[in-house]
């Protein structure tokens, strides 16, 4: 086996040795800085259907590859967004191993905490302060991640949540190593290594599994979501220091984003601005 199995679909676009049996599809090499000499992953032509991702899963852990969404947007030059110079694998300039997610949420809290318009009785924030409180403890795994995942997937089709995504197979072990394999570049804030640090403390804390990218979006499912408001409020830390968007926009306060957006909540979303 190859330590890219992707370099098989070159002459075996099906995947047939591979026991995949894909549909017509495509390998994207290109990023911003020109192409490479292997390719990023693989991206299916026609749109995936709910059971998409559970389908293809035991055939592509058996490989090396892990797949996940990539849904189109709705303006046109960003409709095949991974095709046009938005994808950068050269974000990762840090070994993941020099990164961990306590240190790396901590910086990123003090930095939100800061660009926070909070009034006199700090609402936004409540029951946090500018200190940064800390890791959520884990979470008690509900079922196993990848059912979790499969249900969740073909929710967020079915609902509309995802409208168009074409399935993509991208080489690595675990989902969350994906956006940085990638060079996926949503958040355009840090070294993609951190990025790394974190979605693997939440695979490893609470069953996470990446499921879709868009241009500027990162869709979770979560086998074992808080499921009391403390350990809510404790997670809803985690998401504002990593996307403050999530409460600036729509939520307003840490309180009201852990309650509607995070307990007991098996779907984690994180929108950039």
């Amino acid at each position: 086996m190859p330590s890219n199995p992707l370099t098989v679909l070159v002459s075996d676009p099906a995947g047939q040795s591979l026991g995949l049996n894909l549909p017509p599809g495509s390998l994207v090499t290109t990023t911003r800085f020109g192409p490479r000499q292997e390719p990023l992953f693989w991206v299916a032509d026609e749109i995936a259907g709910p059971d998409a991702r559970g389908q293809l899963l035991p055939a592509c852990e058996a490989v090396g590859l892990r797949p996940v969404l990539l849904q189109t947007e709705k303006h046109a030059e960003k409709e095949g967004w991974w095709n046009d110079g938005w994808l950068d694998p050269g974000l990762m300039a840090d070994d993941p191993s020099d990164h961990d997610a306590g240190s790396v949420l901590a910086s990123y809290w003090a930095v939100a905490v800061a660009e926070t318009d909070d009034d006199e009785d700090g609402e936004t924030l409540a029951p946090f302060s500018a200190a940064w409180p800390g890791l959520a403890p884990a979470g008690r795994v509900e079922s196993d991640p990848d059912v979790r995942a499969a249900q969740v997937t073909a929710g967020l089709i079915e609902q509309g949540w995802l409208a168009s995504p074409r399935l993509g197979l991208v080489p690595v072990s675990r989902d969350t190593d994906i956006p940085a394999s990638i060079g996926w570049t949503g958040p355009s804030n840090d070294d993609a290594a951190c990025l790394r640090a974190v979605l693997r403390s939440w695979e490893d804390r609470f069953g996470a599994r990446l499921l879709a990218l868009s241009y500027a979006r990162l869709d979770l499912s979560v086998a074992a979501p808080p499921q009391t408001m403390e350990e809510a409020l404790a997670v809803a830390a985690e998401h504002f220091a990593f996307c403050p968007d999530n409460v600036w926009q729509g939520y307003e306060t840490m309180r009201l984003y852990a309650e509607e957006a995070v307990l007991g909540n098996s779907h984690w979303t994180f929108w950039w601005d």
